[in-house]
């Protein structure tokens, strides 16, 4: 299984932060080339980091790190960690196998196949579980806190059977008010342990991803890292390989764009995929760019943004 970004397979934790960040950095270029074009345009500066507001008092968060090696189970039976529950969670709804508040899907989530708590640099807490034996069915999910900020952002990872692409992550803030946002203007200490995350949930690297802030709503969260990317010292990866996954990213940022397009950013919304104008766009695609991996990714990415509004 691929973790969500592609890391090093020997590579310590103190080496961790900065391959998470390299990867995330590595923008791809935003010019959409002519069609026989090899190479992509010069890559963008990158976009702000996310606001997050409403941030947890430092004080209320100090007792989290009694938890830490202890089971989820004892920390949900604290009604401190409940409270802090309420104010990471969207009042929103959301489809897990059926439609129920996001505050539901989260409870049932975090009690499938419980990982240890890790509170790492006695700062950055991590909640989480690793999906039941269905992989399937079983969804798995987390809540991470930042105890000196007072961040706080929670996840979902299932295969939905709404119509929407399968399967998917999507994360979730009550101090997010963004609309659009990539994966590296999350904070980079979450993304590190999203990525430790990933790699013992077998969560998919190039899986279409969401995320629902505080009004609600559902929107892509965009794959904007370079799976080719690797920190200095360290052999790059396949050429072929770390491309295709680029390629698989741009495409699965495309369908979310295009599901949440079609269904209004209803955070609970079915629909069944694709529309016409989506199968006609990768009709033009392929028509266009053939079997050119860098032309299908920045004509990918383009389109998205154009989906998005952007």
């Amino acid at each position: 299984m691929t973790p969500i970004f592609r890391l090093p397979h020997r590579i310590g934790r103190a080496n961790l932060v900065a391959a998470t960040l390299l990867v995330t950095a590595a923008l791809a270029g935003a010019q959409q080339p002519d069609a026989g074009q090899t190479q992509p345009a010069p890559p963008p500066l990158p976009p702000q980091p996310a606001v997050f507001h409403d941030l947890i008092p430092t004080g209320e968060l100090g007792f989290l790190a009694d938890y830490d090696g202890k089971m989820p189970k004892e920390i949900t039976r604290d009604k401190r960690f409940r409270q802090l529950e309420k104010l990471i969670t969207p009042s929103a709804y959301y489809f897990y196998h059926r439609d129920k508040e996001l505050s539901e899907a989260r409870d049932e989530v975090l009690d499938e196949a419980p990982m240890p708590i890790t509170v790492r640099d006695g700062r950055y807490v991590m909640v989480a579980t690793a999906g039941g034996p269905d992989q399937h069915m079983s969804g798995r999910g987390f809540l991470w806190i930042d105890m000196q900020t007072g961040i706080g952002l929670g996840g979902i990872y299932f295969r939905p059977i709404n119509g929407e692409p399968t399967p998917t992550l999507t994360v979730f803030s009550r101090q997010l008010t963004d609309t659009y946002l990539g994966m590296n203007q999350l904070p980079p200490e979450f993304l590190v342990d999203l990525n430790q995350w990933a790699l013992i949930a077998r969560v998919h690297a190039t899986t279409p991803r969401y995320f629902i802030p505080a009004n609600k709503k559902k929107y892509a969260l965009i794959h904007d890292g370079d799976y080719c990317a690797h920190a200095e010292g360290i052999p790059a990866p396949p050429q072929d390989e770390c491309e295709e996954m680029n390629a698989e990213a741009a495409d699965a940022d495309l369908e979310a764009a295009y599901f949440m397009k079609a269904t209004g950013n209803l955070s609970d919304a079915t629909a069944r995929l694709l529309s016409a104008d989506y199968t006609a766009w990768i009709a033009f695609r392929e028509r266009t760019c053939g079997a050119g991996l860098i032309c299908r990714i920045v004509y990918t990415r383009r389109q998205t943004q154009q989906v998005l509004g952007r």
